[in-house]
């Protein structure tokens, strides 16, 4: 099983990122998809969630209405669209999935996203 994520980076405050997260070893489709956050010093924190089919979306206060999950199951992917980037957002973005909406089976490796001008 692997979890690959990309798209982290530098960003000025209010720019934008696209995160990406490619799935093999397990049946995609089927797993809830996550992408959680921990900044240094921090507890880690559930960014957002999207069920199987796509249809249902789950997001952390702190970034409902700036970040948007979605994904491409022909693709075995999930992405995190973050606009109007904050410092706060300065953190490890993880991908993870699991078989409930409130644990994960497997997790990703991270890519760093820092929002610094």
């Amino acid at each position: 099983v692997q979890l690959v994520e990309s798209g982290g980076g530098l960003v000025q405050p209010g720019g934008s990122l696209r995160l990406s997260c490619v799935a093999s070893g397990f049946t995609f489709s089927r797993y809830i998809m996550m992408w959680y956050r921990q900044a240094p010093g921090k507890e880690r924190e559930l960014v957002a969630r999207i069920a199987t089919t796509g249809r249902v979306t789950n997001y952390a206060d702190s970034v409902k209405g700036r970040f948007t999950i979605s994904r491409d199951n022909a693709k075995n992917t999930v992405y995190l669209q973050m606009n109007s980037l904050k410092p706060e957002d300065t953190a490890v973005y993880y991908c993870a999935a699991g078989t409930t909406w409130v644990a994960y089976d497997y997790w990703g490796q991270g890519t760093q996203v820092t929002v610094s001008s």
